[in-house]
């Protein structure tokens, strides 16, 4: 007999299983997910916390007519398995499989794209609006959980949909956790609840009450049930939302599959904007992932019989980061340390371990991060904001109006910056050179291995400007650290190898598959120099002039996009001096690039130093032939 996963290829079919079979689909789901992700790395405890949520939505709504926004995304591998995609499962995150969030085009059940936190109520009420105007009248239903709610951008929402009193329904899956440990007085407040049995026998015992009242009036019927919401609402988080126009609902145990299945249907009938409050365990069911939801919110593949990794953790670019700043922070007690919402993420636990009290999580607010880190640094402290490069975008007002504008000395630890992998689109660290270099008073540098970013971290605590440093996801290069932390001389590039044909301009990651590059043009006698650039910005303007007069040919190397990046930096300097050298610029093209492993991205789109061996050819021998033609230009 097939197991009823087997029979699942749609929501269709879920809605012909009874729901005393539920529970054993749940099971199945979740055996399916550890499976999968155990080989293939992902978001495991989220998605585990949320398979009886994502089977009670599509058992009672009409998917894709109605409508399932997912907040963040990662909490949706069962709806995902749900709606078509079992057998494409086990691709997860693969180059050419399925992503890890939900994507318009992917699937006609993905309502909205998602990667980012808190985005879902607000899309939901944009769908909600449209389906008014359009005349429809299908369901729309905003996921929220995993600490989104507290970024400003949902109570925005909230506000919102409270006031054009749509008909929408936001389900708050509440595990009392983000990525970490949820913070904040929403937080604390959403934990003053009571569970859904003792609000049940609360109402039942009100009711009782009511009734046993004789020759009660039709009037002070109303008035007394108003009361005993009013008591329900001041005993749970209900308050809250009730204030913001909501109706509430619940507590309701997120992982009884036929009390979410009733409660979903007893809502059908009301108007308005309501508010599902579902109580959830992060990593139910699996109790490695039980124990520690935390590490297993995002991870690599490990044994899914244990738990543990299948590779040990090598050192990283991250860690590199926490024990420098550490280092610093011993040394200086201006030093503070800011994150939002990922202390382990950005390895900022250990600086929060020793130093609790110059340590802040703001929660999911990066716009909130960036200028409380200036109200740190207007008055003589020096913050430094870990933030992945992809969710600092999320606060580019901040960085330029708060920060910036007022020449503060804020330090932007930016991890995951370039290309990060399996997360894809929403998650690679592209864009940051681009949407921070032309901002005045920015300094941006990377560094080319783990050495150089100590070194940069502590300079960047001495610059006495907003500073951007950018380094990468993954396992470090494996060079010495030893040696005393040195201030690096703003805006100095490093030489590392002369060339007379052609000079590889390399910054950040793409400083040692440059210096390949190079030893493998020398074996054809192609002299090709190298040189760190170091700074994004300020560029070391006499360096590069005089490396583009030497060799009379450039290449600029960088991970990140190339409009607006460090080659195109490289050519405005050009231009403003006069300098005539053909310029080749390797870099990440004008789209968005998908998921797979790091490695397969960069080789598909060419951030490898076989690319920048062929630019440097291309150059060299197009050089060559106009000479040969006579046609090169005189200097």
């Amino acid at each position: 007999m097939k197991k009823l996963l087997e029979r699942i290829d749609s929501p269709a079919d879920l809605k012909r299983l009874d729901i005393a079979e539920l529970p054993s689909l749940a099971a199945e789901l979740r055996k399916l997910i550890i499976e999968t992700v155990s080989n293939t790395g992902g978001h495991l405890a989220s998605s585990l916390g949320a398979v009886e949520l994502a089977i009670a939505l599509h058992y009672v709504y009409d998917a894709p007519l109605d409508k399932i926004v997912w907040d963040v995304g990662h909490q949706a591998y069962a709806h995902k398995i749900l709606t078509g995609r079992r057998k494409a499962f086990s691709t997860l995150r693969q180059a050419g499989g399925i992503s890890g969030f939900p994507k318009l085009d992917e699937s006609p059940f993905d309502a909205f794209g998602v990667g980012h936190s808190s985005t879902s109520i607000s899309a939901a009420l944009g769908m909600a609006a449209a389906r008014d105007l359009a005349g429809r009248s299908n369901k729309v239903a905003a996921v929220i959980g995993d600490g989104s709610l507290t970024a400003g951008l949902a109570f925005e929402g909230l506000n919102q949909a409270g006031h054009l009193k749509k008909d929408i329904t936001v389900i708050l899956n509440d595990n009392e956790m983000s990525i970490s440990k949820n913070v904040g007085a929403l937080s604390s407040f959403l934990s003053r609840k009571i569970t859904g049995r003792l609000a049940t026998k609360v109402k039942k015992e009100v009711e009782s009450f009511i009734k046993s009242i004789p020759m009660i009036g039709g009037r002070l019927i109303w008035i007394a049930k108003r009361a005993e919401d009013s008591l329900i609402a001041f005993l749970t988080p209900g308050m809250i939302f009730e204030g913001l126009g909501f109706h509430y609902i619940g507590p309701v145990d997120g992982h009884d599959v036929g009390a979410l299945i009733t409660a979903l249907r007893d809502i059908e009938e009301v108007k308005g904007p309501i508010l599902l409050h579902v109580l959830t365990k992060k990593g139910k069911g699996y109790g490695p992932a039980e124990l520690d939801p935390v590490s297993f919110h995002g991870v690599g593949p490990f044994e899914a019989a244990t738990g543990k990794a299948k590779k040990p953790p090598a050192p990283s670019y991250t860690g590199v980061f926490s024990s420098t700043l550490l280092e610093i922070a011993e040394a200086d007690a201006r030093v503070v340390a800011i994150t939002a919402a990922m202390p382990e993420g950005t390895g900022l636990l250990k600086f929060a371990e020793r130093f609790p009290g110059r340590f802040f999580d703001v929660g999911i607010a990066e716009q909130h991060a960036i200028t409380f880190a200036a109200g740190l640094a207007v008055e003589g402290f020096a913050p430094v904001t870990a933030i992945y490069s992809t969710f600092l975008q999320r606060a580019y007002d901040e960085v330029f109006h708060d920060v910036c504008l007022q020449n503060l000395p804020v330090v932007f630890a930016l991890d995951r910056a370039g290309i990060v992998g399996a997360d894809g689109a929403t998650h690679h660290g592209l864009f940051d050179i681009s949407y921070l270099r032309h901002i005045p008073n920015m300094v941006i540098i990377a560094p080319k291995d783990e050495a150089e970013l100590r070194q940069m971290l502590y300079s960047a605590t001495k610059y006495n400007r907003p500073t951007t440093l950018r380094y990468p996801r993954g396992n470090c290069a494996g060079v010495d650290m030893a040696g005393p932390l040195k201030e690096i001389p703003l805006g100095k590039a490093e030489p590392l190898r002369d060339g007379s044909d052609v000079c590889i301009l390399a910054l950040g990651t793409m400083v040692y598959p440059a210096l390949e590059a190079a030893r493998e043009l020398s074996k054809t006698g192609i002299k090709a120099g190298v040189i760190n650039a170091r700074f994004a910005k300020p560029l070391d303007e006499d360096c590069i002039s005089k490396a583009a007069a030497s060799s009379g040919a450039i290449i600029t190397a960088e991970e990140n996009a190339l409009a607006g990046g460090f080659g195109s930096a490289v050519l405005e300097l050009f231009e403003a001096k006069g300098i005539r050298a053909p310029v080749k610029m390797i870099g990440a093209p004008d789209e968005f690039i998908g998921h797979g492993t790091q490695e397969e991205l960069r080789a598909k789109h060419g951030l490898t130093s076989a690319a920048i061996e062929a630019a440097a050819r291309e150059l060299v021998n197009g050089r060559v032939n106009r000479k040969k033609a006579g046609g090169e230009r005189p200097e």
